[in-house]
């Protein structure tokens, strides 16, 4: 019973979440797995490309000029919060929302924007 109490005692003490710290090192993660995925699935789409392609720049440009913006609003959003409302639990679903959002953008896009890309440079 002691053990209980001191168990419940002590969890209350542990501090919620902080969204900003969250959104944060998911921007990161999601950054560096965008550009993973964008490198080896150009590299591998250059591979059946004719020489000269423009599909690495191009990418590139995405790259800077799209999701490095788009991930640093996600993280804007959130850092923005004083410190009562970075733990509040009634932001978890907006949270979640942009979280799931953030990872199919890091994930989807260079996949999306590989298969762009190539069917382009097949036409021309």
């Amino acid at each position: 019973m002691a053990k209980a109490a001191h168990s419940h005692h002590v969890s209350a003490r542990v501090p919620r979440r902080d969204w900003r710290k969250g959104m944060s090192d998911n921007v990161a993660y999601a950054l560096l797995v965008y550009t993973g995925l964008q490198i080896f699935l150009t590299m591998h789409a250059i591979k059946g490309l004719a020489k000269g392609s423009a599909l690495p720049y191009i990418s590139l440009i995405v790259l800077v000029a799209a999701i490095i913006p788009a991930c640093r609003r996600f993280e804007r959003r959130w850092e923005g919060l004083d410190d009562e409302h970075a733990r509040d639990p009634a932001l978890r679903p907006l949270y979640r929302r942009d979280q799931a959002f953030l990872w199919l953008l890091a994930i989807g896009l260079p996949f999306g924007l590989t298969a762009l890309f190539t069917a382009l440079e097949r036409v021309v």
